[in-house]
């Protein structure tokens, strides 16, 4: 099957990044992937579209659009191109997916419908909390775009079952019954990956280690955490906050940090590579999202054994449910998150076993995920 993918993720051309692992990997189950990607145009940078071949079979390009208003037309010309070309002596149907049911989603579709290819649509975010489409007024659009597309979609895949139980409450009806596919985890990674530093260590003036690691945006309300913190260090002075992750927010998180005066008690770390170290070595993570699609952090950190406070987005409730050491708030709920946190500080220092998944929540090879992801465009 020849695939043309629609997505908004820049990771995919760093060399080193996941992102790009993954895109490779999904080559090997296609005749060719050609991969679109929304992207700015940077100053002087040339007009046109930069190619790249990142496999044998897999092909990216960027949209290089003036503005995020171009994205679409500038991805549904590039996509058009891509398909309109002859590729194989023989030539194999088309698909086309797009990573998210808004912007991606349109694009997607009118490039499948010139074509009469296949469409796939993709949903990773929860984007029928009340929260997202809460957020702005871009959200609310793109929740009415969700509504118009998935209707014609083909075939549709969900990274959680909250996802696909928020479809059927709120009656959007795909042609076809999503099915249920997260990202690929490797488990055994995780568990059999020895820390290469102890955070403890790292930072000796605290006794409690409490561990976010995100992207520090609005959805993710790390400012919920910073004033729950404010409330733990009246009981617990020398606990810490270790903050990883950038985004838009960083600089409004830092100055909040300041006006609670916690910039003693709370460090932000900026992205890393090595994430599991930190896992392994804190003594509670932490997670205040607003929504979640499905919440990748939290499965990491129940299975590098870390105790985990979260709000109840993504998977929090079926982690739970499974045995994993999580306590789930409401979302937005500070004293809950508070309360959960002085109650882990209660108890005596040490990570618990670490927790292993069972089969409903997480594929046991990447064989068998590759496997499934093929078959999803099936459905």
């Amino acid at each position: 099957m020849m695939v043309l993918m629609i997505s908004s993720d820049r990771k995919v051309f760093e060399k080193d990044s996941a992102v790009r692992r993954r895109m490779i990997e999904y080559g090997g189950i296609t005749d060719e992937l050609h991969i679109v990607v929304f992207s700015r145009r940077i100053g002087n940078r040339e007009s046109g579209i930069r190619n790249e071949k990142i496999a044998k079979n897999v092909f990216v390009y960027e949209t290089n659009s003036f503005s995020r208003w171009f994205y679409i037309f500038d991805a549904i010309r590039i996509g058009k191109n891509v398909i309109s070309k002859p590729h194989t002596l023989n030539p194999r149907p088309w698909l086309v997916t797009s990573q998210d049911p808004f912007e991606a989603g349109l694009a997607g579709w009118r490039i499948a419908r010139a074509f009469s290819a296949k469409l796939q649509i993709q949903i990773h975010t929860d984007f029928l909390s009340p929260y997202f489409a809460g957020e702005s007024i871009l959200n609310k659009i793109r929740v009415l775009i969700a509504k118009f597309i998935l209707p014609k979609a083909d075939c549709v895949r969900v990274v959680s079952r909250r996802i696909s139980d928020s479809l059927t409450a709120n009656s959007y009806e795909p042609k076809a019954v999503p099915v249920v596919l997260p990202i690929f985890v490797d488990m055994e990674k995780i568990q059999n990956t020895s820390p290469a530093f102890d955070l403890h260590k790292k930072y000796p003036q605290f006794d409690r280690i409490i561990l976010m690691a995100s992207r520090l945006s609005k959805e993710k309300n790390i400012g919920l955490a910073i004033s729950a913190m404010s409330k733990v260090i009246k009981k617990y002075p020398r606990s810490g906050l270790i903050i990883v992750g950038s985004g838009p927010e960083e600089n409004a998180l830092k100055l909040k940090a300041m006006s609670y005066k916690l910039t003693a008690n709370i460090v932000f770390e900026g992205w890393q590579n090595d994430i599991l170290s930190y896992y392994k070595t804190a003594d509670l993570f932490l997670n205040t999202s607003n929504y979640e699609g499905y919440g990748l952090t939290l499965l990491e950190a129940a299975v590098s054994g870390c105790p985990i406070v979260t709000t109840d987005v993504g998977i929090a409730s079926e982690l739970k449910k499974n045995g994993a050491d999580v306590s789930a708030c409401p979302v937005g709920d500070e004293a809950c998150i508070t309360e959960n946190i002085l109650k882990n500080f209660s108890t005596p220092k040490g990570h618990k076993l670490p927790w292993n998944p069972p089969a409903s929540l997480i594929e046991s090879s990447k064989s068998e995920y590759l496997k499934k992801y093929s078959e999803s465009w099936q459905k």
